[in-house]
């Protein structure tokens, strides 16, 4: 396993960091405990969590993730594991979750419950990656397709964000800030005010990256790489597509027969084309297409660490053995003439 700094931090975390989001849900307790066994006896030191989870979202089963993760830790050394976890931001698709006036901005009364509440799932006294799941402003995210100014609101000021953690890092609640489905005047902005106003540095970003959502690299690589900020990558087997699994239907037991509305991010007309394209090159080269997809995120310069989820233990050892991957460079312009041919096609 092969570990590296978070952004400005002293966090050395681990090339794979395990996702969690099927925790509480489709895994239980004793499933999300002999994950975590067997990652961390792979090298994993590195889990990422919400307050919002598990995904799809239910009034019942919220918060049972971290309830998952914080039994784990509840038996185990607290310093064996970097904690990740995130404030839910705006929405109307969760009204269950610290239900006021105002609910689920990124403000101090909320931010305040949040982090106290995810402390007492966690049953821990402190995380070490606090993330704001997405953006207290409006920004076009989750595959939308285009930025609308009109849907502007009156957002929580970005310094205002920041002083309340500044307050709660120097109470010892959490070690790091980190921002989730950001965008490049978002990473900028809250780099440039805690500068200049002497605030906690963002010192990561997780966004979606994949085969088929290179869209970091071309819009947010050069901002982070600027600003020392790490890119957790999630989404990237793009919800179980790029494992082929999805190409003749979907297959019993799977997130697409249980949940079929969910996958709306990846319902794009050419995302069967393209993965179609990708499993054709790693079968051509005695690979997985899983193998082929992971490696890929992973031989990208700006990726720090690589979210992977998994409902089973046979799909976390595939995930994590593909990490031992190298991808030549012959496989590499065969992955790029069908990006060329489909690119980006589900964002």
């Amino acid at each position: 396993m092969r570990y590296r700094q978070l952004g400005t931090s002293d966090l050395q975390v681990s090339e794979i960091c395990l996702g969690t989001m099927t925790w509480g849900q489709q895994n239980s307790v004793n499933d999300a405990c002999e994950q975590l066994d067997y990652a961390v006896s792979r090298g994993v030191n590195f889990v990422d969590a919400a307050e919002i989870y598990p995904v799809p979202n239910t009034a019942e089963t919220q918060g049972r993730t971290e309830e998952c993760l914080g039994e784990w830790l509840s038996k185990h050394k607290r310093d064996e594991l970097i904690v990740a976890t995130k404030i839910t931001g705006p929405t109307d698709r969760v009204p269950w979750i610290r239900e006021r006036n105002g609910k689920q901005r990124i403000d101090r009364e909320n931010i305040t419950e949040a982090v106290d509440l995810s402390l007492q799932r966690l049953k821990t006294d402190h995380i070490d990656l606090y993330q704001i799941h997405w953006p207290d402003r409006y920004v076009a995210k989750f595959g939308e397709p285009d930025y609308d100014p009109s849907r502007e609101w009156d957002a929580t000021p970005i310094q205002k964000q920041l002083e309340v953690f500044g307050d709660i890092i120097r109470a010892g609640k959490v070690r790091y800030l980190g921002l989730s489905n950001e965008t490049p005047w978002g990473v900028s902005e809250f780099c440039r005010l805690a500068r200049e106003q002497n605030l906690p540095m963002a010192v990561s970003i997780q966004n979606a990256f994949s085969l088929v959502n290179r869209v970091f690299h071309t819009h947010l690589a050069e901002t982070c790489h600027n600003h020392d900020v790490g890119l957790m990558a999630y989404s990237c087997l793009a919800f179980g597509y790029l494992t082929g699994k999805y190409l003749d239907g979907a297959p019993a037991g799977s997130r697409l027969d249980l949940f079929p509305k969910f996958g709306f991010r990846y319902n794009k007309p050419y995302l069967k084309s393209a993965v179609r394209g990708y499993v054709d090159v790693a079968r051509a080269h005695g690979l997985s297409p899983t193998q082929l997809a992971l490696a890929w995120v992973r031989s990208r310069w700006f990726v720090t660490s690589t979210i992977i989820g998994a409902t089973t233990l046979e799909q976390l050892e595939e995930n994590i053995d593909a990490f031992d991957v190298t991808l030549d460079p012959k496989i590499l312009r065969e992955i790029d003439k069908v990006h060329a041919q489909f690119p980006n096609p589900a964002p």
